[in-house]
């Protein structure tokens, strides 16, 4: 974030300008509030319609007179920096408010929560991580930086960076899965694609990099929850894409609800200030996650509000989310001298950097024109969105060549999931419109296939046997949606078994029973626990939570018209007792062998049962004659690829490391380059990439980086575990 002389002088000037109670509204960003319509507060309404004591009629109807009350006279004030608000006419008038009725002429910054697109939803990150694809990670964000601006947001809450390997925690369905480089580069791509076309105003947005840092490492999967995590792995896996989407250019982070080894992160001196800003150069703000300053008080560390309130300012945290807290109690505080004014100083020179970056003083509104433009979607926006959903989808398994389906082939769709459009998009996406959903029956009509559809019972309700019968009686073939509805993953969504939920499995069981071929079409928002479907069910596809073009995508796929070729981003596990479970593990000193005394559990193999980076397609690949060439600053790994089979393909070549001996136990395996390479039938090609010698050290617990001569062993493979290995001796 680059701004003209002229620029931060103007900054400068608004500064010495402003109050002190002003500088603390730019650093308030409230809830809109809902008002009238009930008797509870709207918090309690919300919560009596998860836990079933309000239906969904009720709440409708409660709703029916309320309206959002989007507190015009604070922004007059001066009372408020930032909002959340997805309507373009009013964010118009709010801009309008802001600049010229307000005593300093501030615009607002407009965020929200755009986590895999706006209107054009497209996969959630778990899934778009597994194309390995990193031009399409940066053009899906620049589609939604676009989409949103039409609507006056300009400031995505995204992309969400936490490395996760515990597919009980919900949240995994946000991030782009267990291993850091492949998310780094998945950060770095984003940051590119939300912030990198600044030729128009209407082209980029502010991103907000979250959770900083390591809510990924919740214990037991539980959101929310504490998390410990030695040095070491902090700097190596944790912080690493964040790391990599400052340098990218990142202009805003937000921190992360947990704890820290004892300190929440909202009030970590050590996290927010020396190491984000400082160590990292974000020179831009740091925004608190909802209500997260509040709940510092809860965790036990502050007293009360204004406690929490000094602690967090304190500690680098420049803007609060919907508690207000900043906006009660943080000018008593440095009237008081309990906080510097050069602290709050700083917050709001960084605020207002990012809103004149964006534009927001010379050009806040949103033109009709602009928001004209998105009344329908455009052709691009949906084949790029239906190309991220075909290139996410991951063949896990497809016994006697199943896959794909056969012209002529009666089918029989199963699963009350292949007709809910509206579980198709996942976690956190609140704009798509309902027209522009294509569910999976929908794409196998659009698709021309002969098929018909059974339900057989949703994935929570009773099955349907009748209608089980029926399609076996019906179909060649039986293609069978299980998984996920959207909400049984994501926020608030952490679960103790990551089995298919509800009476799935079962549904299975039966279909299989009738001697026909069946393919199961996953659709879930994390990774699920699948040792039972791939000891008995001869296909098995993830489909992930792909977005408003799922059925297309999917029906492509299983037709053959486009050939699979996506690579799991995240480890599957056999069991949920396994979790965590991730490649890129250190040994032990009695790694998992025959012998008992070993590390391993006696009731399961070990490993997982589909590793991170695997992924089949409809022709085979060989890997032959790989070699590792050290040079005087990197290591130039070559292998011949062959395309073995019958059809043209797309591989995914992947690289990956390991130091044999360390002064700190080193992972198994680490991934550090991968490369696709498309091959018709019998072509063959040398795949090479080039790592870097200083990319072959590691932090130790102290932050430090170091360099060790020693024994490297490098891999090039399809996937995490299937590699050839070429072993060299490094003297940096």
């Amino acid at each position: 974030m680059k701004l003209t002389k002229e620029q931060e002088n103007r900054i400068e000037e608004l500064i010495r300008e402003m109050t002190l109670e002003e500088k603390v509204g730019q650093m308030n960003l409230p809830s809109i509030s809902i008002v009238g319509g009930f008797n509870i507060p709207f918090s309690e309404m919300i919560e009596m319609m998860h836990d079933g004591r309000l239906t969904k009629e009720q709440v409708s109807e409660m709703m029916k007179d309320s309206h959002q009350d989007y507190q015009e006279d604070d922004i007059r004030a001066g009372r408020i920096g930032a909002m959340m608000v997805t309507d373009a006419s009013v964010v118009n008038r709010l801009q309008e408010i802001a600049l010229k009725e307000s005593r300093r002429g501030i615009p607002l910054l407009i965020g929200l929560d755009v986590i895999h697109g706006f209107y054009s939803v497209y996969p959630i990150a778990l899934a778009e991580a597994c194309s390995f694809d990193e031009e399409l990670f940066e053009q899906t964000a620049a589609m939604a930086a676009r989409e949103s601006r039409s609507a006056g947001v300009n400031w995505h809450f995204a992309p969400m960076l936490d490395i996760a390997r515990d597919a009980r925690w919900g949240r995994c369905s946000e991030g782009p899965g267990e291993d850091p480089y492949l998310a780094s580069v998945f950060a770095a791509a984003k940051i590119r694609g939300l912030q990198g076309n600044t030729d128009s105003y209407e082209n980029y947005v502010a991103a907000c990099v979250k959770h900083f840092a390591g809510y990924g490492a919740c214990e037991g999967g539980r959101d929310y929850n504490t998390t410990a995590i030695p040095g070491h792995l902090m700097y190596n896996v944790y912080l690493a894409p964040f790391e990599a989407a400052v340098k990218s250019g990142a202009v805003t982070a937000m921190a992360a609800f947990n704890d820290l080894n004892g300190t929440p992160c909202t009030v970590n001196r050590k996290l927010l200030r020396e190491t984000l800003k400082e160590r990292f150069g974000m020179n831009g703000f740091v925004v608190s996650d909802a209500n997260a300053i509040r709940e510092c008080v809860v965790h036990g560390a502050a007293e009360n509000d204004a406690d929490a309130g000094i602690k967090a300012v304190t500690a680098g945290m420049d803007m609060d989310m919907n508690t207000a807290i900043y906006l009660d109690h943080l000018a008593q505080a440095v009237n008081e001298g309990k906080v510097g004014m050069d602290i709050v100083d700083d917050a709001v020179r960084r605020i207002l950097r990012v809103k004149m970056w964006l534009g927001l003083f010379d050009d806040p509104y949103i033109k009709a024109e602009t928001v004209e433009r998105y009344k329908a979607l455009p052709d691009e926006n949906r084949a790029l969105t239906r190309r991220a959903a075909e290139e996410s989808i991951v063949l896990l398994k497809n016994d006697n060549d199943i896959l794909p389906l056969k012209p002529g082939q009666k089918i029989s769709l199963v699963g009350a999931l292949a007709d809910m459009p509206a579980d198709t998009v996942g976690a956190w996406a609140a704009s798509f419109r309902k027209e522009d959903l294509v569910s999976v029956r929908q794409g196998f009509e659009n698709g021309g296939a002969e098929f018909k559809y059974f339900a057989c019972g949703e994935p929570e309700e009773e099955l349907n046997y009748d209608e089980i019968q029926e399609a076996c009686a019906y179909g060649d073939v039986i293609v069978a949606v299980v998984g996920e509805k959207t909400a049984m993953s994501g926020e608030a969504s952490s679960r103790s078994d990551i089995t298919l939920p509800g009476e799935q499995r079962k549904l299975l069981e039966e279909l299989s029973a009738c001697g026909k071929p069946v393919v199961a079409v996953l659709m879930n928002g994390r990774a699920l626990a699948l040792g039972w479907e791939a000891e008995n069910i001869p296909a098995v596809v993830e489909a992930w939570h792909l977005g408003i073009e799922t059925g297309n995508a999917v029906y492509s796929i299983l037709s053959g018209r486009v050939m699979p070729q996506g690579k799991l981003s995240v480890s599957i596990p056999r069991v949920t007792g396994q979790c965590p479970v991730y490649y890129n593990h250190p040994n032990t000193g009695r790694p998992a062998s025959r012998s008992k005394f070993t590390s391993k559990y006696i009731d399961l193999p070990n490993g997982a049962l589909y590793p991170f980076g695997y992924g089949l397609t409809y022709t085979s690949f060989e890997y032959a004659g790989f070699e590792a060439t050290v040079g005087d600053d990197a290591v130039t790994c070559t292998v011949t690829v062959k395309n073995t089979g019958s059809r043209k393909g797309t591989e995914t070549v992947q690289f990956y490391s390991r130091d044999v001996a360390a002064s700190i136990v080193r992972p198994v395996k680490e991934l550090k380059a991968f490369k696709k390479v498309q091959l018709d039938p019998g072509e063959e090609a040398a795949v090479s990439v080039s790592i870097g010698l200083d990319r072959l050290g590691f932090y130790d617990n102290d932050g430090e980086y170091r360099l060790e001569d020693g024994t490297f062993l490098f891999y090039a493979g399809g996937d995490s575990e299937n590699c050839l290995s070429a072993e060299k001796y490094i003297a940096f």
